[in-house]
């Protein structure tokens, strides 16, 4: 990917009031800028200097700290800008102002969105791993997917991978050496234990995966949504997991006449949890803004990664249960919760059957929340670890996915001794690409774009 050199800048703070705020210039040398907003100061490198904060004619528009990074002892490689002011938004903008008309003769334009985090990636200051963890870091949710954030941006995924792909490559020079000379007539896979070096790595990255696929539900979190009977309960099962009255609960039928979300933390993982309007059978009793109230929740219920279904235990499953029950979507989770055992006399408890997992539990008198809880766990496929988990994308997932799929083809042309060594190293080449392509080794332009895109302005 071609670097653009041309100096940028930007509001490096969230939009809004704060105490402090930071205007941000980033470039391949800012003297002619410093000097145009500075003339009778000289910054010293990595010293805090306050002073006015001057516009062209003079004036003051703020008093704050400059701070000066000579590159590359900087976040971008480049000369790097920080003027801290107070972080009123008419004041910063003022001061962005200000800093691009001193810059103007030297190209100095406002940056992109993720500019800065991008060149700090092109000049080899972070890999693609850990440029996407400063993303992650400032997006984190809950405390365990920023921790996991700030372990990918320490380089502890990066390593991981690296070392796979140092393994990958040394794996392939062996193929590929005895490839080159076959006059040798070497046994390599006997000799040079292939198999066994092949299995290694295959053990090794499927360690990776697990953590990474962990990291994932850090990140990315659960959607639940909560589909029923009116008014049988699922505002105030909304309200018993996330532990507030966030939806209104009263005994009139259809209450909820629009989704209402909350996102709630079970053991750090986040669930973003939907509560639904009512479904029930349409007839001239249902009115127009019901109506559209229970098509938009089918709309949700097809984007669900879990579909939780409350019936009433105290008075059973209506009839319109039934054909609620065959509308679902094919090849998502539903959990079947029967509410109000407290008036059943059911038991709190779980029961696997074969269309879906039953779960007794009363909302309203807070029993058997925690098995509920325990299952939406475990159909998120989270497992309790003590070790370090690394916040993954999507991305991650599949190219870890990808080279796994080429390792055990590995295998298989592996187990037909030197017949098949070229389709060997071929496919541990196709391993080690896959594998590359999440520290950004192997990235095309497109992917770079998208990737930064996603980022705020200034960052």
């Amino acid at each position: 990917m071609k670097l653009d050199t041309s100096p940028i800048a930007a509001i490096a703070t969230a939009p809004g009031r704060g105490g402090i705020g930071v205007v941000r210039a980033s470039g391949k040398s800012l003297a002619p800028l410093m000097t145009a907003l500075f003339p009778d100061v000289t910054l010293a490198p990595r010293r805090a200097t306050y002073l006015p904060f001057r516009s062209a004619d003079g004036s003051i528009i703020d008093q704050g700290i400059a701070l000066y990074f000579r590159g590359p002892h900087s976040y971008t490689g480049e000369d790097v800008l920080e003027l801290q002011g107070h972080g009123g938004p008419v004041v910063l903008q003022m001061l962005l102002t200000r800093v691009l008309e001193a810059g103007v003769e030297s190209g100095l334009r406002l940056a992109e969105p993720g500019e800065f985090t991008r060149r700090a990636y092109l000049n080899d200051k972070l890999d693609l791993a850990q440029a996407e963890a400063v993303a992650d870091l400032i997006d984190a949710s809950t405390e365990a997917a920023a921790r996991s954030a700030t372990q990918s941006l320490s380089g502890a995924f990066s390593k991981t991978v690296n070392k796979l792909v140092e393994q990958t490559i040394g794996l392939r020079m062996l193929v590929e050496a005895t490839l080159d000379f076959p006059e040798e007539e070497i046994d390599f896979l006997e000799k040079s234990d292939a198999r066994g070096q092949l299995a290694v790595i295959v053990d090794s990255l499927e360690a990776v995966f697990q953590q990474a696929s962990q990291g994932a539900l850090l990140r990315e979190g659960l959607n639940v949504v909560l589909v029923g009977q009116p008014n049988v309960g699922k505002s105030s099962l909304l309200n018993a997991l996330a532990g507030a009255d966030v939806a209104i609960v009263t005994p009139i039928a259809g209450t909820t006449r629009d989704k209402v979300s909350e996102t709630i933390q079970i053991e750090g993982i986040p669930l973003n949890i939907i509560d639904t309007a009512g479904i029930r059978l349409i007839d001239d009793q249902v009115d127009v803004v019901e109506r559209i109230g229970i098509e938009r929740t089918w709309g949700e219920v097809a984007k669900a990664d879990v579909i939780m279904h409350l019936l009433d235990a105290a008075h059973g499953p209506a009839r319109a249960d039934d054909d609620i029950i065959k509308a679902f979507p094919d090849g998502i989770p539903v959990i079947r919760i029967w509410n109000k055992i407290d008036l059943s006399g059911h038991k709190p408890s779980v029961a696997e059957a074969a269309d879906a997992t039953h779960v007794y539990l009363s909302a309203h008198e807070h029993i058997g929340i925690d098995l509920l809880r325990a299952e939406l766990l475990r159909i998120a496929g989270w497992q309790q670890t003590g070790e370090s988990l690394f916040l993954a994308r999507e991305r991650h997932l599949i190219a870890l996915r990808s080279a796994r799929k080429h390792l055990q083809m590995a295998e298989a042309h592996a187990a037909q001794t030197d017949q098949s060594l070229d389709l060997f190293a071929e496919e541990l080449r196709l391993a080690q690409a896959q594998l590359s392509s999440i520290t950004g080794e192997f990235s095309s332009d497109d992917l770079l774009g998208v990737i930064f895109s996603r980022f705020c302005i200034g960052k």
